[in-house]
């Protein structure tokens, strides 16, 4: 038992002392092709085992015939280590290159594809990762490129819209200013009232950014859907009965949900201006809610006579305004696209769909436990 300790030993040591100094050239080469260091790793493997061999034949004293065996059969397996891994190393060095050569197009052209071929598991799962994150970057570059187009038409609508209200500003001031205003008090309730439509933009144009900029203020609380409705349709109500528009809010259920009840209020507000606007007088709005598995559906139907189809996806896009049958008076088309805004923020969504002689408009959100 003590002869077996000592060939141990002395195995051990000398195969330590061969993977030291195989660590010391490792080190030393890190920054080296993996080639390189996987025949490093190959040879230390080898010389350790030889290491060991000759520190037990020195120990042991064994005849020079048996030392010459060893050592030539420890050669040879050297020879055939090596080989192996110069022959892993250039394939994974080939793999790695035809990945590189890909990422580089990848930096170029935006879009990225994952050479052919086998590779190990490591490159492959890094392909993979490299694709998946092109695929990010493709819609994340359509999303930037949507959102740039939808900012140029709003700010050329804006800047269109704004010009209506200065102009009539500009010519009922000027009216009063060179005492031509036969009644000055009409001429006052009507700045009043253009500068009220101003404020109403300024509203909007600060909500919606705040919304893209994600920092909307929301401080939800339990609440029922009725209260949400009933808050909404006596806001409503003036606009509704000057345009001859009868409001039904029946079919509501008092579910409960937790929202911020001032931003949920500005949304069912919206979509009941904007139904009153394109409802024909002696036409109906109506509201509902209802409760769906795990959400609650708030819908608002209105009499516009519908939406063309290939306008549907526009609907909620900021500044879009369809058709002039749709265009409310001196809106921004920013109403609809706060709407989402403020849904989403709530993890919730906002859809429209036609039905027979009009539209309906629902905000799905998730119900409170």
């Amino acid at each position: 038992m003590r002869d077996v300790l000592l060939i141990a030993l002395f195995a051990f040591l000398g195969a330590a002392a061969a993977g030291l100094l195989g660590a010391v050239v490792l080190r030393a080469l890190r920054h080296r092709s993996v080639a390189v260091s996987l025949t490093v790793v190959a040879a230390v493997s080898v010389t350790a085992m030889l290491a060991g061999t000759l520190a037990v034949a020195w120990a042991m004293f064994l005849s020079s015939h048996d030392l010459t065996v060893v050592t030539t059969v420890c050669a040879m397996a050297a020879v055939v280590s090596l080989a192996t891994a110069l022959l892993l190393g250039r394939w994974v060095v080939a793999r790695s290159e035809a990945l590189t050569r890909a990422a580089r197009s990848f930096g170029e052209d935006g879009r990225f594809a994952a050479p052919g071929g086998r590779a190990t598991a490591e490159l492959a799962a890094l392909g993979r990762e490299l694709a998946a994150t092109s695929e990010r970057l493709a819609r994340s570059r359509e999303r930037e490129k949507a959102l740039e187009a939808s900012r140029r038409e709003l700010v050329a609508w804006i800047s269109h819209d704004l010009r209506t209200p200065l102009a009539g500003l500009r010519a009922m001031s000027e009216a009063l200013e060179d005492g031509v205003a036969e009644d000055p008090r009409r001429y006052v309730r009507g700045i009043r009232t253009e500068v009220d439509r101003l404020n109403t933009m300024v509203g909007d144009l600060f909500e919606l950014s705040r919304i893209h900029a994600g920092v909307l203020p929301l401080h939800p609380s339990r609440m029922s859907v009725y209260d949400l409705v009933d808050d909404a349709l006596a806001g409503v109500g003036a606009l509704a009965r000057e345009h001859g528009v009868r409001l039904l809010g029946d079919g509501v259920d008092a579910v409960p949900v937790e929202v911020d009840g001032k931003e949920m209020t500005r949304v069912l507000g919206n979509l009941l201006v904007n139904a009153i606007h394109q409802t024909p007088a002696d036409g109906t709005v109506a509201v509902a809610a209802r409760r769906e598995a795990d959400c609650v559906v708030l819908s608002v139907t209105d009499g516009c006579g519908g939406i063309p189809e290939e306008d549907l996806p526009r609907v909620f896009d900021t500044g879009w305004r369809g058709s002039a049958a749709r265009t409310p008076p001196g809106g921004a088309g920013l109403g609809l696209a706060i709407v989402r805004g403020i849904v989403e923020a709530h993890s919730g969504r906002a859809a429209v769909r036609n039905v027979p002689g009009g539209c309906r408009f629902e905000v799905v959100l998730p119900a409170a436990p």
